[in-house]
């Protein structure tokens, strides 16, 4: 997207001056970052985004309060799961290599799980971003919504744009004192909850935060504590946008991800242009809607003009919409000169062709197949897992012992995965077509004659096995077998596809 050729350039006059019509007033703010100043790297200029009311920053609130009520309170859930489980809902239990997901359980042998959940993930974000854009940026990044977090803060104790800029300039007081203070040791104190509560996903959250201050808790959540706290409120207070612009690679990526349908927000110049100053009462013909007062420059927590065009800087977070909608109200003018929209919409128009929002395109068809294909997959593995897995090794030196009265010997080592909350005997089986003679290390048979042995809950128990076969039952130098585990309580089996070896 590009501005008209006849758009205006902005003109420093007070904010608080009157402007176009009652209660409509011209801001004196000014793009900070834009294309034409970009390098590699500047000095941070700071950017007071004022505060705006509509449906995208209703929307922004309630995303930022559920992704924070999310990211708090989710260690904090219980969910009993018998035995010696832990019974945190949320929990990356490293020290047993396990990881808890409220009813799902996920062994080492399964981190595939996680594997297809950020599979899932990146493509349900370039899915998102084909059809919308960088929304992803402006409503559900972590960065966004601290940002937006630290921003509300220092609203609050500081006051709205104009208030925060008075402040900047004036000479040390004790009220500008008070206030910085008060500001930065609440922002302290939201970063050293941000990393408590990324520490309480490894830990167990109710013993772990009572150690943080007794000082029994170990020594990587001391670690990771300052860490993230200090990243927190560097970032999210210091940098803030400086890292959508510089540290993050997505929207440099995301041109890949978009094609000319993708909505971003758009200033729609075939409406908005000639843009210009507009007194009460003042005729509309031969002129466009914008008039110039700069309220969209105002909103902007990256510091942008979005009149100036698509630009690497936009997060797509639709508060320049909600800032021109009030204007555009006031001065009954129709909403939308700002508004989720397509370059190519606009070339159309111009040309007097109608507007089109295909959501069904090859690119959105083909991220949409792709996401279905991997999450049948991962769907149909989670309903047909079992909560038993049999590992098998056979013995490699040697491979097969000769015994004194001519029979041959295999050794194998089973490990036995119990991944249920209770302790389970299994029955060992063999399928072979030689009969064989079995004997389990440290292991007696039942009265039935089957091996057996006891797995602890969440467990998992080695065992040495041998199989002997008589000499006159060896005809070939080796044969398949096939181990098997039974529950003899449920019946649940797993198995392994093993061989015999042996010399004729």
């Amino acid at each position: 997207m590009r501005a008209h050729p006849n758009a205006v350039s902005p003109q420093a006059v007070s904010d608080e001056g009157n402007f176009a019509a009652e209660g409509v007033h011209r801001s004196d703010a000014t793009a900070v970052n834009k294309a034409n100043t970009r390098t590699l790297y500047k000095n941070r200029e700071p950017v007071y985004p004022k505060l705006v009311h509509g449906t995208f920053r209703r929307a922004k609130w309630a995303f930022m309060i559920l992704a924070l009520a999310v990211y708090y309170i989710l260690p904090w859930i219980r969910w009993p799961r018998g035995g010696n489980a832990p019974d945190q809902a949320v929990l990356a239990d490293f020290a047993n290599a396990r990881f808890y997901f409220f009813w799902l359980e996920i062994w080492p042998q399964e981190v595939y799980y996680i594997t297809g959940l950020l599979i899932l993930s990146a493509l349900g974000l370039f899915f998102v971003t084909a059809l919308f854009g960088r929304v992803w940026c402006g409503y559900a990044c972590p960065q966004t919504v601290w940002t937006d977090l630290y921003i509300l803060v220092e609203r609050a104790i500081e006051g709205d744009r104009n208030a925060r800029i008075r402040l900047a300039k004036e000479p040390w007081s004790v009220s500008k004192l008070t206030k910085k203070l008060s500001k930065h040791i609440v922002w302290i104190l939201i970063a050293a909850a941000t990393g408590g509560a990324f520490i309480f996903y490894w830990h167990d959250a109710p013993s772990t935060f009572f150690g943080l201050f007794d000082g029994t808790a170990p020594l990587s959540a001391y670690l990771f504590l300052g860490i993230l706290t200090f990243t927190t409120y560097l970032l999210a207070g210091h940098a803030r946008e400086q890292v959508c612009i510089y540290m993050c690679p997505w929207p440099r990526i995301q041109a890949a991800m978009t094609d000319a349908h993708s909505l971003a927000v758009t200033y729609r110049y075939d409406r908005g242009e000639p843009r210009g100053p507009h007194k009460k009462g003042q005729d509309w013909s031969n002129r466009g809607d914008c008039i110039d007062c700069n309220q969209c420059v105002a909103a902007c927590p990256m510091g942008i003009d979005i009149r100036d065009g698509a630009q690497l800087e936009c997060i797509n977070c639709a508060l320049c919409i909600d800032a021109c909608n009030e204007v555009m109200d006031k001065v009954n003018r129709p909403r939308g000169l700002i508004a989720y929209d397509t370059d190519l919409n606009i070339t159309n128009r111009l040309a007097k062709k109608p507007s089109t929002y295909p959501f069904v395109r090859p690119r959105t068809v083909l991220y949409a197949s792709v996401i279905s294909i991997v999450g049948a997959v991962m769907l149909f593995s989670l309903l047909n897992r079992v909560d038993v897995q049999l590992n098998v090794i056979h013995d490699r030196q040697p491979p097969f012992v000769m015994l004194s009265d001519g029979s041959v010997r295999n050794g194998y080592t089973l490990k036995i995965v119990n991944r249920a909350g209770m302790v389970r005997n299994f029955a060992i089986e063999f399928d072979s077509p030689v009969p064989l003679s079995l004997k389990l290390v440290g292991a007696e048979k039942d009265a039935d004659g089957l091996l057996q042995a006891e797995v602890e809950p969440d467990g998992v128990r080695e065992l040495r096995i041998y199989a002997v076969a008589a000499k006159g039952d060896v005809k070939t130098n080796s044969f398949p077998v096939k181990i098997r585990v039974r529950d003899t309580q449920t019946g649940v089996i797993a198995d392994s596809a093993q061989v015999f070896l042996a010399r004729k």
